[in-house]
């Protein structure tokens, strides 16, 4: 099971392999419902879940050891109810209650289990499973509907829909034929591949209303913080000098995270900052660049630091953090980690929440944009809030040089494309080292500079009005509510069902069943 569950992340970046996400789960759902007893079959999942997420985070290990081991077998609790309501739904012989009600129950628990890892202190929703198909416009277009949580709840109930045609074959688990349970299987299959193109078609994108061009600027690996800053420095000075870049007239320039290891808006740091101040007067544009420093009277932060020609124009600070990265969850438990790997040595303070920064564009008006720090484009409800304060534009700076040459910056990259779909708002990445991408408002890639790159990536986005909200910003997360809902209602359908409610047993509770014998009357 551990390496059934590890198999999916071949749907993700680097391999790319998505459309393994339709039938991927089929083998583990398969050996699942052969399990003996529920309980067994909670315990394969269990497996399955514990499996996929230590594949999905295995380029963390250097980091924090074997927390990625702990984390998979912890976190894999969760999909306990998903094996339970696959054992229970679609063990043969499948009656047509039971097939109906998998193909929402059982999606629905692996969406509950999805939805409640999210939580930024279970460790955030990193891999969920919808964001395989960040590729996929068409199939992207249920994330504007309901969320990446719908594109999830579509997946899985495609693959229970092929257990269930597959479990009305005879010869592979020795049932007798059923027809009817086999076209329905197929049917749903279908609809469920179907429902997103269909979603795209029925859909468009807010008419732009205005434009802006993005310069992000990838200086590549370089680990000297001074030394840093001076290649970011150099590539941004070239959009005003003559050379390859002298062509691009940017709105916006925007680096990557940690871009600068100085405090920015202390004295003693005044020549750095003047220096971004003379490059934006000679672009033209404004730079949103990052710094990773320790403000006085505070703790370690994050910041985004909006730069213009006369100095600081806006700040915000990371408000998720990563965990063991830049903090140790329970560190009285887990401080431990610090000594056998390169967990946080100490955590650091988070900001206060989500607020818009404004830079001017050329044409001398303010241009909202939301702001988020790295792993904080992992939560879609972060640029949701973005979307709803009026940004036009999600903008997203990361520093990945930690897991270079491993999956993990292409996954990170990939969530760019979902967070887009979801707001209606082209969505752009600035990286340190890669990936550095930007995508439109429908999720569509525009640009994309790989690990291996530096220099400067600029797109030309058509904005949104501030206005324009997608079906999910209006709704919310009601796709996982909803979820919570069928989930409840089936537990509590089992419970009643196990206790012989209503008159499901004859008899009498504790006592011997009552028995109709040929020429004998009932005992009174």
């Amino acid at each position: 099971m551990l390496l059934l569950g590890a198999l999916l992340i071949l749907t993700f970046p680097a391999p790319n392999l998505e459309f393994l996400a339709w039938f991927g789960l089929v083998p583990g759902l398969v050996l699942i419902v052969r399990s003996p007893t529920a309980r067994e079959g909670g315990m394969r999942a269990w497996w399955l879940g514990a499996g996929y997420l230590i594949a999905a985070l295995y380029w963390m290990t250097p980091e924090i050891g074997p927390a990625v081991l702990l984390v998979g077998a912890v976190i894999g609790v969760l999909w306990v109810p998903f094996g339970v309501a696959a054992q229970k739904l679609l063990r043969p012989p499948v009656s047509w209650p039971r097939a109906l009600a998998a193909l929402v129950v059982v999606p629905s628990c692996w969406l509950l289990s999805e939805w409640l890892r999210s939580w930024q202190a279970l460790g955030g929703p990193w891999a969920v499973f919808g964001v395989s198909q960040w590729q996929h416009p068409a199939v992207l277009a249920l994330a504007a509907v309901g969320g990446v949580w719908l594109i999830s709840f579509a997946l899985v109930m495609v693959n229970v829909a092929l257990v269930l045609a597959i479990g009305a074959l005879p010869r592979v688990l020795e049932v007798a034929v059923r027809p009817g349970i086999a076209v329905l299987g197929a049917a749903a299959a279908m609809a469920g591949v179907g429902v997103g193109p269909l979603a795209f078609a029925l859909t468009s994108a807010s008419t732009p209303v205005r434009e802006a061009t993005i310069a992000m600027v990838q200086p590549g690996v370089v680990s000297n913080a001074v030394q840093r800053v001076d290649a970011s420095e150099r590539l941004t000075a070239e959009l005003s000098r003559s050379g390859e870049l002298s062509g691009v007239k940017p709105d916006l320039i925007v680096w990557g995270e940690s871009s600068t290891a100085v405090d920015l808006t202390l004295a003693r740091n005044g020549a750095q900052l003047q220096k971004l101040e003379a490059l934006a007067r000679e672009d033209g544009a404004d730079l949103l660049v990052s710094q990773d420093a320790t403000a006085p009277g505070k703790g370690h932060e994050k910041w985004s630091v909006l730069v213009g020609p006369s100095g600081v124009k806006g700040i915000y600070v990371k408000t998720r953090l990563v965990p063991f990265g830049e903090y140790i969850p329970f560190r009285q438990q887990l401080g431990w980690l610090t000594k056998i790997s390169r967990a946080a040595a100490s955590n650091m303070i988070p900001g206060t929440g989500a607020h818009l920064l404004y830079p001017v564009d050329r044409a001398g008006k303010p241009l909202p944009i939301g702001v988020l720090i790295c792993f904080e484009s992992a939560f879609p409800d972060m640029s949701r809030v973005d979307t709803d304060l009026g940004a036009q534009l999600i903008v997203y700076q990361s520093a990945t040089s930690t897991f270079q040459g491993t999956w993990g910056p292409d996954q990170h990259a990939s969530l760019s494309a979902v967070r887009a779909a979801e707001t209606g708002r082209p969505a752009v990445q600035a990286a340190l080292t890669g990936v550095t991408a930007a995508f439109d408002a429908r999720g569509r890639l525009l640009a994309w500079m790989g690990q291996s790159s530096h220099g400067v990536v600029s797109v030309r986005l058509g904005l949104p009005p501030t206005s324009a909200k997608t079906f999910y910003d209006r709704a919310g997360d009601y796709v996982p509510w909803s979820a919570v809902a069928i989930v409840t209602l089936a537990t509590l359908v089992m419970f009643a069902n196990s206790r012989g409610f209503p008159g499901r047993r004859a008899g009498v509770k504790r006592g011997h069943e009552a028995q109709y014998v040929a020429g004998q009357s009932v005992p009174q």
